[in-house]
């Protein structure tokens, strides 16, 4: 049995749900094992070490883009109808909503995607960190903070179609975006034989970008395929956790879909990765500080994804791979941020260290 037969028998619903469960499953197990994390790529970036967290981020995101192009030309995949592109966006809401989600990453140690991949693993600050993340972004998008979410959107705003898609702005083409793709593919190769061969380095990295484009595909398949109207997707982490929270609080749940898989399937997935490298561990707070940070962080990331129109997996590479204007603007915001906040940190923590080695000091004199 085919799939456009799976569809037909089982209907659009349970196949995207299946499909989301698969795709974030190997998503998951693919990211656990590379230890795939923007957070950390950034670090290293901005401290000018470009050692193997970067190139992790490089060989995933440098996939992502060229999956996605090859499917387009292979005319397997269309995204002009997808929200990325098609609809009305704001490069207000994406910078802004980037800097306060990259700022928000370096405060919790990951970004969205990261904090369920080491929820699965043991980590409790992770998961506590994801949890404050899902209310802040249904706040976000219909409770309190709305509002101001909708003003700063606002601000500065670009219309939907050619105006929004970087390839068409620029006149390169899928092809352009191709070459594209692989340069930063080749850049990804240099920095990860230059920071030391490592197996799921390569294969999950890379792994981790291919389930971008499979996000894509399978949700273009059903929308080509289906008698109802079925969104072209990829993935993300904002919408889909925001969601998860609703079904628990709220009735009747929202309609099962893509995004209804694609939480579980990721857990599941890193909960694998982690059993299979022997790497299961359960994690706390350190102090009362510490979980402060976690949570301010987990606040701002959740706001900031629903400004940025998704977060460092849904905005920067679902919407960076099929070049979205907006996409590539939120993800500038959170290099940004996340190189700021990070700085800051890092001085405030030197001033505490030297702080407390004064009290130290003090206390020990005559």
């Amino acid at each position: 049995m085919n799939l456009a037969s799976l569809l037909e028998h089982y209907g659009d619903s349970l196949f995207l749900a299946s499909g989301g469960l698969v795709i974030g499953g190997l998503f998951g197990f693919f990211a656990q094992r590379s230890k795939f994390c923007l957070r950390a790529a950034v670090i290293e970036f901005w401290h000018h070490k470009f050692g193997e967290k970067l190139s992790v981020w490089l060989l995933a995101f440098s996939s992502a883009v060229i999956g996605v192009q090859v499917l387009i030309l292979m005319q397997s995949l269309d995204v002009s109808a997808a929200r990325q592109l098609s609809s009305r966006g704001s490069m207000s809401g994406a910078l802004i909503g980037g800097l306060l989600f990259g700022a928000g990453m370096i405060m919790t140690r990951g970004c969205a995607s990261r904090l369920l991949v080491l929820s699965a693993n043991g980590n409790l600050r992770a998961l506590l960190s994801g949890l404050i993340f899902a209310v802040t972004a249904q706040a976000a998008l219909s409770g309190s903070l709305a509002p101001l979410r909708g003003i700063i959107s606002e601000w500065w705003t670009v219309e939907g179609g050619s105006t929004r898609d970087l390839l068409a702005i620029t006149g390169i083409g899928h092809w352009g975006g191709l070459v594209a793709g692989l340069v930063w593919f080749a850049a990804a190769l240099y920095f990860s034989v230059r920071s030391g061969w490592g197996l799921w380095k390569w294969v999950g990295g890379i792994g981790t970008g291919l389930m971008i484009a499979a996000g894509w595909w399978y949700t273009y398949f059903v929308s080509a395929n289906s008698f109802e109207v079925v969104h072209v997707q990829g993935l993300t982490f904002s919408g889909p956790s925001a969601e998860w929270l609703m079904r628990v609080l709220a009735s009747p749940s929202p309609v099962i879909g893509f995004d209804f898989g694609l939480l579980p399937g990721v857990f599941a997935g890193s909960f694998l990765g982690a059993w299979v490298g022997k790497e299961l561990k359960l994690e706390g707070f350190g102090g009362g500080y510490s979980m402060t940070r976690y949570i301010g962080g987990a606040m701002l990331m959740g706001f900031g994804s629903m400004l940025a129109g998704g977060c460092a997996v849904g905005a920067g590479m679902t919407g960076g791979s099929v070049f979205a204007l907006t996409a590539w603007m939120a993800l500038v915001g959170m290099w940004a941020g996340a190189g700021i906040t990070d700085k800051l940190m890092d001085n405030a923590t030197v001033r505490y260290q030297n702080r407390v080695a004064g009290t130290l000091a003090n206390m020990k004199a005559p």
